[in-house]
């Protein structure tokens, strides 16, 4: 470092105050420490005597657990025909509800065939059903278009997909913890009763 003083942060966070370079670098010295410049650009810098190989590894350490946490949206994809039988909408649906409840958008698509295509009202009709059906766990995001010979409408969930996974580590935590606390509370477990089988 190239400046005349610092301001210096002790080991434990407490101020020191402004100090020149050599005092720094020699309490640095003393504690065994490294003298580290976490602002720059501020007049003068500030500098922190701290270990750098144990601040290195902690911001390694939450860097991978913000990528643990971290979740992509995915675009799933749901297609009907005009004309669905109702247990293959039904089918569908389910399909359709599990990618919502999982955090993630739903491209719901109506494929037209032929003649089809003149009755672009009937897949208007169909896509608010589902949308209706699918309240609970989502909300349109994009209205009914056409899209080539195809009709497309896009859901998206009401939680999303960070939330979903927030929600699923404090389940299991919670389910670990009460099969901790189930074999801890009973004792004498391994032994089984006796059999009057005779």
């Amino acid at each position: 470092m190239r400046v005349p003083e610092v301001r210096l942060v002790g080991p434990n966070g407490e101020q020191v105050g402004v100090v020149a370079i050599q005092v720094a670098q020699r309490l640095a010295q003393e504690a065994d420490l490294d003298l580290v410049e976490v602002a720059p650009n501020s007049k003068p810098p500030v500098v922190k005597i701290m270990d750098f190989g144990k601040f290195k590894y902690e911001a390694a350490q939450k860097a991978k657990e913000a990528r643990r946490n971290q979740a992509n949206t995915i675009l799933k994809e749901v297609r009907f025909r005009l004309k669905i039988e109702a247990h293959d909408y039904t089918t569908k649906l389910k399909r359709a509800e599990g990618f919502l409840e999982a955090g993630d958008k739903v491209k719901a698509m109506i494929l037209f065939r032929g003649r089809e295509q003149s009755r672009p009202e009937l897949g208007v009709r169909l896509l608010r059903r589902f949308a209706e059906d699918v309240a609970e766990l989502g909300t349109v995001e994009s209205t009914p278009r056409i899209d080539g010979r195809n009709m497309v409408m896009v859901i998206a969930p009401h939680k999303n997909k960070s939330e979903v996974k927030t929600e699923q580590n404090a389940q299991r935590a919670a389910h670990k913890a009460a099969a901790r606390e189930a074999k801890a509370g009973t004792p004498g477990t391994s032994e089984a009763p006796a059999a009057d089988a005779e």
